[in-house]
């Protein structure tokens, strides 16, 4: 019986990022998430051309999710309560998600994963440009980005040793960000 009938491209998708979060990038094998689904993995080759066509799916779907998280959130039409609000969302996706999460900003992240970025960003250049300004908006959201995910880099890696309350120190940091990026 063909691959299409007994599994579905998001049926693929879901499987493989399951087995992402997992077991972590190096473990993802086309036979695992072949037996996930319920197919062989050369009917798996019918739905997908190969791990890394697998991997720039599932990027995709995780991009479309953050972005669908992220546009939740906003709508306050206060620019820095949106910001923030979108920076909590940021950060409680990379913790749900913490493989796809370094994968998406990691230096091995598939081709096209790029293009979808941009729209994941759209609310966040909005946002950041009504509290910064056009001429600063680029610098502002790279400040902002690069703080988050240096934040979160070291929250996932156990990295905060010192004690203290880390949601409190997220809050203090991000204060202190939208505060220096407002214009």
């Amino acid at each position: 019986m063909p691959a299409h009938a007994q599994t579905s491209n998001a049926a693929v998708v879901a499987a493989g990022r399951r087995l992402l979060e997992e077991r972590g990038t190096e473990a993802l094998t086309m036979r695992d998430v072949a037996d996930a689904v319920g197919v062989r993995t050369p009917s798996l080759y019918k739905r997908v051309r190969g791990r890394s066509d697998l991997l720039r799916l599932i990027l995709e779907d995780v991009t479309d999710e953050l972005t669908a998280a992220i546009d939740g959130v906003v709508g306050s039409g206060h620019p820095a309560a949106d910001l923030r609000a979108a920076m909590n969302a940021y950060r409680a996706f990379a913790h749900a998600n913490p493989v796809t999460y370094a994968l998406l900003n990691g230096p091995a992240a598939p081709e096209g994963a790029a293009l979808r970025a941009q729209r994941s960003a759209a609310t966040l250049m909005r946002l950041v440009t009504e509290l910064s300004g056009p001429r600063s908006a680029l610098p502002a959201a790279r400040t902002l980005v690069a703080w988050a995910n240096g934040f979160i880099g070291m929250e996932l890696a156990g990295a905060f040793r010192l004690g203290g309350d880390v949601d409190d120190a997220w809050d203090f940091g991000l204060t202190r960000v939208l505060d220096a990026i407002s214009s």
